[in-house]
């Protein structure tokens, strides 16, 4: 069922690109309602189906274009119990819906892959509050328990990795990756940051990754950033540290506002793609780790389109 589990082709040295801002692209482009921002719902109708497998295909085909594999990740990031209560989905319904992800995103494989193009399908996995705000935080424990049951069903599923968006705070992420590990499938941990370039907690990214690391016995395969501008936290990066060089994915916002003022935007900041694209390549000359590269919020297959040009042309190679 599962294709590269036991060998994640970004943690082999390949360079792959990721997709971009699934729910800001349905909300704002597409013009569909998200009821609180979730994407997994459009899974339940064939229109909404269509749409999705438009999205991950188009992604797709941009890598096929450059030569290069793919990390899809499913549509998944509010599909766990808090918000899928709150959106009337019980226990049965959520792993439902959670395998039909996976299953979504392995039908687009088979379809789409070739020898050049891997397509790694990840389970996706969203904070149990706010993406921009902790609120009240679990224990690792509790966050193990509540993160398992939607892992176990990307596992069963079949999925490939499972990765973790937008973490707030560390015993969170803790959590996700000892269900992870619990699962006998592969996680990668991906924090968020503010302005600063810190958590929305106040911790530094660094002790938040070393404290990961410690409790899990460096489990996951590897961490990111994501929802967050570059220059949010690029100054706080050290070339050549340990705990950057655990750092193997970008997922970057297109705007540079903060996540409070994203939180009040009722237009889309698209940014300027160009400049987003090179900022990358610039940031993966000096931290090579980085083998997994896409877009977040305001952030399309056209962004992605231009990052990969960037960073894995000749030149930039």
């Amino acid at each position: 069922m599962t294709m590269y589990r036991n060998q994640l082709p970004q943690t082999n040295g390949e360079v792959l690109l990721t997709d971009s801002g699934l729910e800001t692209t349905l909300l704002f482009i597409d013009g569909i309602d998200l009821p609180e921002f979730a994407s997994f719902p459009l899974l339940d109708d064939v229109a909404g189906i269509a749409k999705l497998r438009d999205y991950f295909v188009t992604h797709v085909d941009v890598a096929k274009q450059q030569g290069v594999g793919i990390v899809l990740e499913t549509p998944t990031w509010r599909a766990s119990a808090d918000w899928g209560a709150i959106l009337g989905y019980d226990a049965a319904a959520l792993a439902d819906v959670n395998r039909r992800a996976v299953e979504l995103l392995r039908s687009v494989r088979e379809e789409r892959a070739d020898d050049q193009t891997k397509v790694v399908v990840s389970g996706n996995i969203g904070p149990r509050g706010d993406g921009y705000e902790p609120g009240d935080q679990m224990t690792a424990d509790e966050a193990k328990a509540f993160h398992q049951a939607q892992i176990d069903a990307f596992a069963a599923a079949g999925a490939d990795m499972v990765c973790a968006l937008t973490m707030t705070y560390v015993d969170e992420a803790i959590g996700v990756a000892r269900a992870a590990r619990n699962a006998g499938i592969p996680s990668a941990i991906s924090f968020t940051v503010e302005t600063d370039g810190n958590l929305p907690t106040g911790q530094r990214l660094k002790s938040a990754i070393e404290q990961v690391e410690a409790a899990t016995d460096a489990s996951p395969a590897y961490y990111g950033i994501n929802c967050a501008h570059p220059t949010h936290f690029e100054h706080v990066l050290e070339p050549g540290a340990a705990w950057v060089e655990r750092i193997g994915m970008l997922r970057a916002n297109a705007s540079t506002m903060s996540h409070e003022e994203l939180d009040n935007a009722e237009e889309l900041d698209a940014g300027d793609p160009v400049e987003l694209s090179e900022q990358y390549a610039t940031l993966r000359g000096r931290f090579p780790s980085i083998s997994v590269i896409g877009g977040c919020c305001g952030t399309d297959h056209r962004h992605v389109s231009a990052i990969g040009h960037a960073c894995l042309s000749p030149s930039a190679v």
